[in-house]
């Protein structure tokens, strides 16, 4: 088989030589030459590594053609999905129409296909009358239609002063309105095949991940399985028609215990969701994506753990660009029974300049497990409280040329 991987995600993160045979199959790894230079120096493959600056579609299809045979285009990252749409189109290959990557990609036409359904989801406004009140009057997000990590979100108390954070907006177009729904958000992942939902497992944020962009840590907990809800995240899938594929839903559980549908994507989930998920479960879930997605028979799980899994992510990107950091862990917390493996930065590593997830990017990373779910979600919410992440060293403003 002939594959073209559009390269986006870091490569530790997806580790593509366990779910693909670079010596059985002709692989193409293209990208921009920062994300080329983590494909690893071994590994038999071709490399088309993009001009620094080249916009990334018009890189990939000045260097493809129908006449190099690819028989599979392979993208996992949120970011590139509608270049994927357009690659196959220019190599003649199938895959998901137009309507089906909108409706994982832009959060007012997920939500617009589900009206009608019986799953509830947040009323939103994609463009608001230039005068007039919204349909509601209460608490109100403002956020960007396309987009992950909740960079750009914003919470108001009313629905007017939201409205009017929008219309303050230089080009709104790219942005929704929604009602707050009062609720803990869930978030479940998977693996859809065949338009079906066949594995599932659900976590429960300890925090949101709103809080987290404005400097807040974040993480989450798996919980034991509920049939509520693997039949509310395969209806969703049923009706936005996900027809393969990793799936990364976000939903609310309000005090009633009503699931509320927030958003949806396509791909495999951020910060530890992979390593946690594998723990849990044994199964590797970019592994599986590419056998699903490609065609190919899923692997055996691994050798589940038997135990909870969790993690916690601490922010730096909130602190000027370049600032490094002392991280402050209680030695009760460095020794609890359920840390299995704390990342710190490097003491004289700089923070980066974004919203990021990576734990060997971020001030401190944790990732933990236990038999019981409330333990573990105590010993995140104690880990949140009482890890600090102090500034050492001064740095440039964030604006600054």
């Amino acid at each position: 088989m002939k594959i073209l991987v559009l390269h986006q995600v870091p490569y530790r993160k997806i580790d593509y030589d366990r779910g693909i045979d670079h010596e059985l199959h002709d692989v193409t790894y293209v990208g921009q030459p920062h994300r080329m230079a983590d494909v690893p120096d071994g590994l038999r493959c071709r490399r088309l590594v993009l001009d620094e600056g080249e916009p990334f579609l018009d890189g990939i299809l000045a260097r493809t053609s129908r006449e190099d045979g690819y028989d599979k285009v392979l993208s996992l990252s949120e970011f590139a999905m509608m270049e994927a749409w357009h690659v196959r189109r220019h190599l003649g290959l199938p895959g998901p129409d137009l309507l089906q990557v909108e409706q994982v990609r832009d959060k007012v036409a997920m939500k617009a296909a589900l009206a009608g359904s019986t799953i509830r989801h947040p009323r939103f406004v994609a463009a608001p009358p230039s005068c007039g009140p919204l349909p509601w009057s209460g608490r109100t997000v403002l956020k960007p239609r396309q987009g992950a990590s909740s960079e750009g979100v914003g919470v108001y108390d009313t629905a007017r002063e939201a409205l009017s954070a929008y219309r303050r907006l230089a080009d709104p177009r790219d942005f929704q309105l929604e009602e707050y729904v009062d609720g803990e958000i869930l978030h479940a992942d998977g693996l859809v095949s065949d338009g079906e939902l066949v594995h599932l497992v659900v976590s429960r944020y300890i925090t949101k991940p709103v809080d987290f962009v404005a400097g807040s840590p974040l993480g989450s907990y798996q919980l034991p399985h509920s049939d509520a809800h693997f039949a509310f995240a395969a209806r969703v899938v049923e009706e936005l028609g996900i027809a393969e594929g990793c799936l990364h839903l976000e939903m609310f559980e309000t005090g009633g215990g009503e699931l509320v549908f927030l958003e949806v994507a396509n791909r495999v989930g951020g910060a530890g969701v992979i390593t946690a998920h594998e723990r849990h479960t044994g199964v590797h879930l970019p592994t599986h994506e590419i056998a699903i997605r490609l065609g190919l028979p899923r692997p055996e799980p691994e050798k589940a753990t038997g135990r909870h899994h969790a993690w916690l992510v601490f922010p730096g990107h909130h602190l000027p660009a370049g600032t490094t950091v002392r991280v402050t862990v209680p030695d009760h917390l460095a020794d609890h029974p359920c840390v299995d493996r704390l990342h710190r930065l490097a003491p004289d590593q700089p923070l980066p300049d974004h919203v990021t997830y990576q734990e060997w990017l971020v001030p401190a990373f944790i990732e933990a497990s236990h038999e019981d779910p409330e333990v573990l979600a105590d010993f995140l919410r104690e880990c949140a409280r009482t890890i600090t992440v102090v500034p050492t060293s001064p740095a440039e403003p964030r604006n600054a040329a």
